[in-house]
């Protein structure tokens, strides 16, 4: 499967929309992160002690820090900073990075260096990305996750026990412990199981989650940090001497934030996925309509674009979007389009049955006309991971000898391919302004009027 999800790999149909947390990949991350300000201004009195209690735990090591034990701290500190099993930010590999004992020294000097923090300790963690060099919003993210990690655990198994998602016993290297203030080692849960990395796999509510924190460097930098000075010009400086600058004068650090409070009601989640407007799919057909066929003017690249940006708004939330992706076949790149098949509509459903289809290929292919190599080469992508079921997505209706060999590769290998042409575009674009019916519909027909070309 092509970026295979938790979920599709034990069969099971869910729907993004329709669960609380972010569907993990197996084999990448997440490209979002946990923002501990979204936990602060949550109405969830439960989400509101989860914030306390990162921010305790952080502090916890500070305290550490002041004491003396520095090691110790140190050592804390490395372990939080990182936290594989949520799968959240760039990696390819589900597999992070802890930050090194030096950078984690420099995060704890902030206890001793600034005196309102010595006093009274941190009341967001964000802010370290404003004072420390390195510190990033997947740092942050991991910080967070760390610390409530026990929370996320029980979340995790009681998600599985709703959708019936088989569990493992499998050993955590590390759990917070909020009463002695350390992580707790090797312990025993049942947890989902990555069959990729054999690591355990803790879900994350999707209520969470942004792309950025609230609170930001680039955000601070550009609407916080002077941009007048005739003298040296706010954009002349560098990342690191904003930072030094930050903790020599933690108050305008305060103002930031303190201004970011006022405006938290803009602070929303982000959507894993959003649907385009009707107003951009009506201007991206009218786009389409004048496209040329071929690769002159790189509109072979240009049709793949407004394909794919259409479709995977047209078929959602029934088809969740997997992945777009370039491959070589006999020399020749081809484009494909993928999709999840959730079978959450009868018609995915009866795709799945009859064609064994756990994920959706759409082939797409700016040309005049489909020939026959082309019918090969999506034929010899029709295998076991992707089932019996591929779509091609083309200007024009096939060719009456193409049409016949398609009708004969289903005689032969019982494989399915339809195509979607300019005018099926359109008709999508009119069920999604009206909303009467459901872009998928058209595919559905296309389906059936395929049907009724085969051998009785």
């Amino acid at each position: 499967m092509i970026r295979p999800r938790i979920t599709d790999f034990h069969g099971i149909p869910a729907l993004q929309r329709d669960v609380t947390f972010a569907i993990p990949f197996l084999d990448e991350d997440l490209p979002l992160y946990v923002d501990p300000f979204l936990l602060w201004k949550s109405p969830s009195q439960q989400d509101n002690a989860l914030h306390v209690a990162i921010v305790d735990a952080f502090n916890a090591l500070g305290r550490k820090w002041l004491v003396g034990s520095k090691n110790d701290a140190v050592d804390e500190l490395v372990e939080a900073s990182e936290c594989s099993e949520i799968g959240l930010g760039q990696s390819k590999s589900r597999v992070g990075k802890a930050i090194g004992r030096k950078e984690a020294e420099n995060i704890l000097k902030l206890f001793e260096q600034i005196p309102q923090i010595t006093d009274h300790g941190f009341k967001r963690i964000e802010v370290l990305q404003l004072l420390v060099p390195g510190i990033g919003k997947d740092r942050i993210s991991d910080f967070a996750c760390s610390f409530v990690k026990s929370f996320l655990i029980d979340y995790t198994i009681d998600q599985c026990i709703r959708l019936g998602l088989p569990r493992e016993e499998v050993v955590v290297e590390s759990i917070w412990n909020s009463k002695t203030h350390q992580f707790d080692r090797k312990q025993k849960v049942q947890l989902p199981v990555s069959p990729v990395t054999n690591q355990a796999v803790i879900f994350t509510p999707k209520r969470w989650l942004r792309f950025i924190p609230w609170i930001n460097f680039e955000n601070y930098f550009s609407q916080h940090v002077p941009q007048d000075d005739e003298a040296r010009p706010a954009e002349k400086l560098s990342h690191v001497e904003v930072l030094d600058f930050n903790r020599h004068h933690y108050d305008s650090v305060e103002r930031y934030v303190e201004r970011r409070v006022l405006t938290a009601s803009d602070c929303l989640n982000d959507p894993l996925f959003a649907q385009i407007p009707v107003s951009s799919a009506k201007a991206k057909l009218n786009e389409l309509k004048k496209l040329a066929t071929g690769i002159s003017d790189k509109a072979d690249k240009r049709y793949e674009e407004l394909i794919v940006s259409m479709l995977s708004s047209f078929f959602y939330p029934d088809c969740d979007f997997a992945k777009s992706q370039a491959r070589t076949d006999s020399g020749v790149c081809i484009r494909d389009l993928i999709f999840y098949n959730n079978r959450s509509h009868p018609f995915l459903r009866d795709v799945f049955d009859l064609y064994e289809s756990r994920q959706l290929v759409f082939e797409m292919k700016n040309v005049a006309k489909i020939e026959r190599e082309h019918i090969n080469q999506l034929n010899r992508y029709l295998s076991d991971s992707f089932g019996r079921f591929g779509v091609f997505v083309t200007r024009n209706p096939l060719p009456i000898p193409m049409t016949k060999n398609i009708v004969d590769l289903w005689s032969a290998q019982r494989k399915a391919i339809i195509t979607i042409t300019d005018q099926d575009i359109e008709q999508m674009v009119d069920v999604f302004e009206s909303k009467q019916r459901a872009p998928l519909d058209v595919l559905k027909k296309k389906y059936f009027e395929f049907t009724q070309k085969l051998p009785k």
